[in-house]
């Protein structure tokens, strides 16, 4: 599949690139693709929700009426789930959702969401862009250039802090390197937008 290289002025600047069959093309796997944005939502979770249990409440200890003649169930303590102020009955702990993944399974999964984007012609082809001081607009005319709507990735070939800066503060919009990409935010955006150094990393990372 060839696609077209723009300038970030949204202008043709002659070039076509060919993106690679063994990247962009292959067999989609649906399961795959479920199991890692599966672990990478689970390992975003912190884990940290809790409720008291029964010993963890401070109440008294005293039966809470007699045991019998009141022609209600019996009670003995005021910790009981049922009461107001008490205990959480089967309540959440602490603990760690996070589980890990083949790393064969994983590079399937990103594959073929890479590919889903190729099929649905959703992958834009940019220079390499280089920015000397972080300017939101100048980002934002960038993409309005490259008729780019709705959510975006921009991936760039390494770690740019001044691209990074520029696109972090438009809504539905992220910026990454290759090597930080991964299956939840290939599905996530509308459009993927690669520069030309970034689709080199892919090749050679693939």
């Amino acid at each position: 599949m060839e696609v077209k290289v723009l300038n970030k002025q949204g202008a043709e600047t002659g070039r076509v690139v060919t993106l690679p069959a063994e990247i962009f093309a292959v067999e989609p796997n649906d399961h795959a693709i479920y199991l890692d944005v599966k672990q990478y939502m689970a390992n975003k979770r912190q884990g940290t929700h809790k409720t008291k249990e029964r010993k963890e409440i401070h109440r008294s200890t005293r039966k809470v009426f007699r045991q019998k003649g009141t022609g209600g169930a019996r009670h003995g303590s005021l910790k009981a789930g049922i009461y107001v102020g008490g205990a959480r009955i089967h309540g959440p702990r602490p603990r760690d959702y996070s589980f890990k993944l083949n790393k064969k399974l994983k590079r399937l999964a990103r594959l073929s969401a890479l590919s889903y984007k190729a099929k649905d012609n959703a992958i834009v082809v940019i220079e390499d862009l280089h920015m000397d001081t972080p300017k939101t607009a100048e980002f934002k005319n960038m993409l309005a250039a490259l008729k780019v709507t709705g959510s975006s990735l921009l991936v760039t070939s390494e770690n740019n802090p001044n691209v990074y800066l520029s696109g972090r503060n438009l809504p539905n919009n992220n910026v990454m390197c290759a090597a930080d990409l991964n299956t939840y935010q290939v599905l996530k955006c509308k459009s993927l937008i690669l520069t030309e150094g970034a689709l080199n990393k892919l090749q050679e990372n693939k």
